[in-house]
């Protein structure tokens, strides 16, 4: 829409809104030990410079120095923001333009309902129009905050909320896979990405020309690629935990002989030497420990090599085929409108039947302080925070193998309360792929919010692993065994929700709000730190209590 389609009296209104050892030593040392060595030794894996690589020697987030920048942009300064950020975008921008002027100019309730929701519709059909569009890096900054933050008018901010968006920080500096909403569409847009998986199941096209049917070998390849992938990152990940358990007790085996071989002179009976001491004779035993433990590695990392040598080879096969075939870099436009109303259902979620459904950024609706605001920086550090009390939350069990494996967070600009899990993990990769969490930028508590989602994410990675018998084993049989028991009638997952929230606000402060069975299975099967654990004993019997079951099963066989 060129800047001459707006009409002068409704331009004026706008513009005027505007403005892991031997028990002979130390076994956590050891273990600190390894995780330095594995660390070390790990690949370091390289970005895209959007979409970062899942790196499993990676332990925990990085502090989040900065926030905001120093200065505002001047990104909202523009007085053609409005204008350019819905210009070339045809029928949608005239059709979001005729009823967001209808909308700001009236004065009856009922009519402003109305308008409100025609405001809803045009506006999810202009950010259908523009998803593609992200792929672009050149696009122009109004298009990508409209998109980002849902900043359609610069003249519904308030001054320091105007100030506050502009310092927000532009590209993604911190290497996590916390994305906006232009990010996340330009990731699916150029392939970077795969579309999320929905409920409907896409019916195969017959190829009508050669071409169509080596790009469908192309997807098929592609997918092939992604799941022996994990299966290399995952044999690799164990191969480099066994390589650092040797070299730990290789280093620890030197020392004991070492020890064992120095002899005292014999005074007086030059140039014979002492006999063993009685702490080298200890060592005997000590060095035999050793030897076993190096003895069972080593079968062990044969395996693994093994693994490792299968999995190369299955990858450098597709990877041949795949470049044999024709190249395939941006999704195709049936995969990106499919993305969009993915999206789309997303954002309704977030904010559920009852809530703010409304798409566009005003003052009116958004009422949260700088830090509870869900920019980038801030989300990370509520991660990190939940990390630091439920350190399994983005961890996989493989193989007996705990790889830390955080999700694609995205970010969407909308007004709902509560974060949700849309897929647990990628289906032809469960091992090392990321699943997909999504979080609500303007919520009325953006920590409930990433703890919702974060639960969710939890709860089915939990129901995944337990399979078939998800009613019957680990973190999900236990729950709902529990609920069936109280003939709580709901949303199981719901309610497992809630209490989790409880588990990590209240809870791991020492302030007991869940029922004693539940807190049980919690703290079994989703356990704080140790140091936490110390802590809340000191403060009530109950925990105490728990603190000492934890003691009686690691003295156990089958802890």
């Amino acid at each position: 829409m060129s800047n001459t389609d707006l009409d002068p009296s409704i331009e004026a209104l706008l513009n005027s809104a505007n403005t892991y050892a031997p028990p002979s030593h130390d076994t956590n040392s050891f273990e600190k030990m390894l995780a330095e060595q594995e660390a070390a030794n790990a690949p370091k894996k390289q970005s895209n410079g959007l979409i970062p690589e899942v790196d499993l020697s990676i332990r925990e987030f990085k502090e989040i120095e900065k926030v905001f920048n120093d200065a505002p942009a001047d990104w909202f300064d523009n007085p053609a923001y409005y204008k350019t950020a819905i210009a070339g975008e045809g029928n949608a921008s005239q059709r979001l333009h005729a009823v967001l002027s209808k909308y700001l100019t009236c004065k009856d309730i009922k009519d402003r309902m109305v308008y409100r929701q025609q405001v809803i519709m045009a506006y999810w059909e202009l950010i259908r129009s523009l998803a593609p569009k992200m792929a672009d890096k050149n696009i122009d900054i109004t298009k990508k905050m409209l998109v980002r933050f849902a900043v359609l008018l610069p003249s519904l901010f308030k001054p320091e909320q105007k100030e506050l968006f502009a310092k927000s920080i532009l590209d993604n500096n911190t290497n996590e896979p916390v994305l906006y909403l232009d990010e996340w569409f330009r990731a699916i847009a150029t392939g970077l990405l795969k579309p999320s998986t929905t409920d409907e199941v896409r019916t195969p096209k017959k190829a009508a020309t050669p071409e169509m049917a080596a790009a469908y070998e192309q997807q098929r390849l592609m997918q092939l690629q992604s799941k022996n992938s994990g299966k290399l990152q995952n044999a690799e990940s164990l191969l480099n935990v066994k390589e650092s358990e040797r070299s730990m007790l290789e280093v620890e085996l030197k020392s004991r002989i070492d020890a064992l071989c120095d002899h005292q002179p014999a005074i007086g009976l030059d140039p014979h030497k002492q006999a063993y001491t009685e702490m080298q004779l200890k060592l005997f035993a000590e060095i035999s420990n050793y030897l076993h433990a190096l003895s069972k590695n080593n079968k062990e990392l044969s395996k693994y090599l093994k693994e490792l040598e299968e999995s190369k080879e299955a990858v450098d096969s597709v990877s041949m085929k795949i470049d044999q075939g024709p190249q395939v870099v941006a999704a195709s436009e049936e995969d990106i409108s499919t993305e969009f109303e993915t999206v789309r259902q997303m954002a309704k979620m977030t904010c559920g039947r009852q809530g703010n459904q409304f798409p566009v950024f005003t003052r009116e609706f958004y009422h949260c302080l700088p830090q509870s605001t869900g920019f980038r920086e801030n989300v990370i550090k509520i991660l990190k925070w939940v990390e630091s009390i439920d350190p399994g939350a983005f961890c996989r069990i493989h193989k007996q193998s705990s790889n830390r494996i955080v999700p694609y967070v995205i970010l969407l600009p909308t007004y709902g309360d509560s974060g949700f899990c849309w897929e647990p993990f990628d289906r032809y990769n469960r091992v090392t792929s990321r699943g997909r969490i999504v979080v609500p930028m303007y919520p009325r508590d953006l920590k409930i919010a990433v703890l919702t989602a974060v639960a969710d994410l939890r709860w089915q990675v939990a129901k995944e692993k337990a399979s078939y018998y998800w009613m019957e084993e680990g973190l999900t049989g236990q729950y709902y065994e529990w609920i069936d028991k109280q003939k709580l009638k709901g949303d199981l997952k719901q309610y497992f929700i809630q209490d989790y929230v409880l588990w990590m606000t209240k809870e791991s402060e020492g302030v007991q709000r869940l029922d004693k069975e539940v807190r049980g299975i919690f703290w079994r099967n989703m356990p704080f730190p140790q140091e936490l654990k110390d802590t809340l004993k000191t403060r009530s019997l109950v925990y105490d209590e728990l603190c000492k079951k934890d003691m009686n099963r690691a003295m156990s066989d089958g802890y």
